[in-house]
């Protein structure tokens, strides 16, 4: 008995990292390159297909290119086996894609939404979203095998809660996984939304390929996602990637973890639109001071202005720029990565955005970890985090279909 559960498990086990490898190949992949890859006999691999074929998991596309002999039939995801939803839950927005098999997108919603009205209602919502984009797309639940969702805090995987999040009061140690997974009768996937976003930019944005990776969400809040020769790195509870509470200035603005100048206090959303009110109250030319009261002013208000050529707009971004550059030296330093992506909704800045935190963090970090280092914008603007969802949503889903768990 024990024999035969044991060679059950491995082909369970190299079935499932056959559909990790055919999933993230881009473009499909050979039986032969997969039997390279997985280490297998070319019959057995031909075993693991056939029967993710029959499974309907995998189906063959088209032939690829020709290496002096016949042209090897690729294998890709069969996106008619069904769907999947990612949920990006930030701290004011609230995101959600459907994709297939294939992690093709077919819909996506994006509201405003206010992490600070605490679980029962934030999640009311979300609920009430997710039926909506299903009715949208001609789909229900029942087509659904997995859902991905993303905080905007440090989250205790096992338990499905986050721990002590900053800027989500009343959420600290709520059941979010139990309460959904009962909710919708569907597996859950639950994970920091920058995690999330550096799985997003890893699998089918500017990071394809990268082993070493780090991902900023810079929003309302910042935080980081550390993918770490191939792993999202999470910490003893959770808690790794929380760059926005890395101190910037002794005695600077008070940050929502309670501490004083913290980079979130000093570059995100809210001290973007902090530092445009004051300098609206300052007196300062700006045509911000036109578009709303100063109490109504957002950092996309800010985007908007220095994008028209306000030059106090332009300011305060390039000097969040900096904050954010000098942040982001230190982690380089750390953890000596090949690629940093910068996202989250505070990121669309462009260039005015990313030119100081570039030049900043390379005039700070060694030279060394400087000169390997690439520092780009997103691929997927405002997908990221959904799209890493989307990618737990299926991981989820594939655990379930073959009956293994990767961590």
């Amino acid at each position: 008995m024990y024999p035969t559960l044991w060679l059950n498990n491995i082909k369970n086990l190299n079935k499932r990292v056959s559909l990790d490898l055919i999933r993230f190949s881009g473009t499909g992949i050979s039986r032969a390159d997969l039997a390279r890859q997985l280490g297998l006999t070319r019959s057995a691999v031909t075993t693991i297909v056939n029967d993710l074929i029959a499974e309907k998991l995998v189906r063959e596309a088209e032939s690829g290119p020709a290496n002096g002999g016949r042209r090897p039939i690729l294998l890709e995801m069969n996106p008619n086996r069904g769907y999947v939803v990612g949920i990006d839950l930030g701290a004011t927005h609230l995101g959600l894609v459907v994709a297939d098999f294939s992690s093709r997108v077919h819909g996506e919603i994006e509201i405003p939404l206010d992490i600070k009205c605490g679980p029962e209602s934030c999640l009311q919502i979300v609920d009430q979203q997710l039926h909506l984009l299903l009715e949208k797309n001609g789909l229900s639940f029942s087509d659904l095998l997995g859902i991905g969702l993303g905080v905007p805090g440090p989250v205790v995987a096992e338990a499905g809660t986050v721990a002590a999040p900053p800027i989500m009061p009343g959420w600290d140690n709520y059941p979010i996984r139990a309460h959904l997974q009962e909710l919708w009768g569907l597996p859950i996937a639950l994970n920091n939304d920058a995690e999330l976003g550096a799985l997003g930019e890893w699998a089918y944005g500017a990071g394809r390929g990268e082993r070493h990776l780090v991902y900023i969400k810079v929003g309302t809040g910042v935080g980081a996602g550390l993918l770490l020769d191939g792993y999202i790195y999470r910490g003893a509870t959770g808690c790794a990637g929380e760059i926005g509470h890395v101190t910037i200035r002794d005695n600077g603005p008070l940050c929502s973890c309670g501490s004083h100048g913290c980079l979130e206090a000093m570059a995100g959303g809210h001290a973007i639109a902090e530092s445009a009110r004051t300098a609206i109250m300052a007196g300062r030319k700006t045509q911000l001071a036109s578009i709303h009261p100063p109490e109504m002013i957002t950092a996309r208000d800010v985007a908007a202005a220095s994008r028209l050529g306000d030059l106090v707009a332009q300011q305060i971004i390039s000097e969040a720029g900096i904050y954010l550059g000098i942040a982001l030296a230190s982690l380089i330093n750390l953890f000596n990565p090949s690629m940093v992506v910068v996202g989250g909704g505070v990121a669309q800045m462009g260039d005015i955005l990313m030119e100081p935190i570039r030049r900043t963090a390379r005039e700070r970090s060694l030279r060394s970890a400087a000169q390997s280092v690439r520092i780009t914008a997103a691929a997927l603007g405002r997908r990221s985090s959904s799209m890493g969802a989307v990618v737990q949503a299926m991981n989820t889903a594939l655990d379930h279909l073959t009956n293994v768990e990767i961590n």
